[in-house]
């Protein structure tokens, strides 16, 4: 199949400005981002998108794109970080190199200029073993914390099954004493590449994995009777990891190289989800603050008192003032939860509710008739 057209996918018109064509590979870049994205098909998605940003944004790999199609596009990514570096920083992400390097396999500073046998057109990756750098498989690992953990942070000790590099086969794939041979199809390349619809106007270039060696650029004849011609082997791990207080439900916490191998580059990541439980007595506001509900009497609120409320770390005196009314808040200062990635603490915030009996004996009855009438006097002014 031959390439989409760029302005196809990024959905925009053919005189589209600059900054349609920024505003529209942002807002496909922000969903289709590997961060966010870990859909199957979200990573190509992300390739594609960007490879027709790095064009369209430049005016002259633009301007030979529109004459001459796809291949007076070849070298789609040099001189374009700038304006990827742009795009991301406005996004909240980190810098273009590291995005690339771990979706495309880039090589350092050179990383989306240089040209190789494997990376004919410059885009800074390739399919074979002996190609660029990809990074391996992230690990998602869910963890559960209480409002107390919340407020302290904790330690753990995770024990992940990891693919490991095999020992037998040294991480070759082949059988001890054997080694992997260059596919004759694609010549090591891992892809093949094929140039159709040449005409007067364009010619457009495929490059698609290779069948033969199903993209690896070697092929083992013998494969590694432990793992399988894979090279890697699971094995469980140890890990320590460190929960920070303050931290959010739904939060997502990056262990960067706890992931798991890469055959020829970055390791992928841990990510640790966030799972903050309800507290049967807080609830948790924004900026740290708690809130807890207190039920007193209608003495409590009407003469004043001092009462003991309960905190994440123990009990504080709370003073009520007299005539303290249903639904006041009052505040104990620093005894909420610490704030993520900022300074200080929240407080707890009391709400006060009045807690109405629901049995009277006949006196109490009698009182409370003769309490409703002098206040009803007082308002009179009798």
């Amino acid at each position: 199949m031959s390439k989409r057209d760029y302005y196809d996918v990024l959905t925009v018109s053919r005189n589209a400005s600059k900054e349609e064509i920024k505003n529209a590979y942002r807002k496909l870049a922000l969903q289709y981002h590997p961060d966010r994205n870990k859909s199957p098909g979200s990573e190509e998605k992300f390739k594609e998108i960007s490879e027709a940003y790095a064009v369209l944004s430049d005016d002259e790999k633009r301007k030979r794109y529109d004459i001459y199609g796809h291949v007076g596009a070849e070298e789609v990514f040099r001189g374009s970080e700038a304006n990827f570096d742009e795009v991301f920083r406005d996004m909240g992400f980190s810098g273009v190199k590291d995005i690339f390097e771990q979706i495309f396999g880039g090589r350092g500073a050179g990383g989306f200029s240089g040209m190789s046998g494997n990376d004919p057109f410059g885009f800074g990756f390739s399919f074979g073993r002996g190609g660029g750098r990809r990074k391996g498989q992230d690990i998602i690992y869910d963890i559960e914390l209480s409002l107390e953990d919340v407020l302290k942070g904790r330690k753990d000790k995770l024990d992940l099954p990891k693919l490991e590099k095999c020992n037998n086969c040294g991480g070759t794939g082949a059988a001890p004493g054997t080694k992997p041979k260059k596919c004759s199809v694609c010549n090591g390349q891992g892809q093949t590449r094929h140039i159709y619809n040449q005409n007067r106007f364009s010619t457009f270039v495929s490059l698609e994995p290779c069948q033969t060696c199903q993209g690896q650029g070697e092929i083992i004849d013998k494969p590694c009777n432990i793992c399988n011609g894979s090279g890697r082997v699971r094995r469980s791990k140890k890990i320590d990891i460190e929960i920070p207080a303050g931290v959010e439900d739904g939060m997502t916490l990056q262990l960067r190289g706890e992931g798991e191998p890469s055959e020829n580059g970055f390791p992928g990541d841990l990510l640790i989800r966030i799972h903050v439980r309800q507290h049967p007595l807080f609830e948790r506001l924004e900026d740290g603050h708690l809130l807890y509900n207190l039920n007193l009497k209608f003495t409590d609120l009407a003469l004043g008192t001092e009462v003991r409320v309960p905190t994440l770390d123990g009990h504080e005196k709370l003073k009520i003032p007299q005539g303290t009314q249903p639904n006041t808040i009052l505040k104990i200062k620093g005894k909420g939860l610490p704030r993520y990635g900022g300074y200080g603490k929240g407080d707890l915030l009391t709400r006060i509710d009045i807690k109405v009996p629901t049995k009277l004996n006949d006196r109490q009855k009698t009182l409370i008739k003769q309490l409703e009438i002098e206040f009803q006097s007082r308002e009179e002014g009798v």
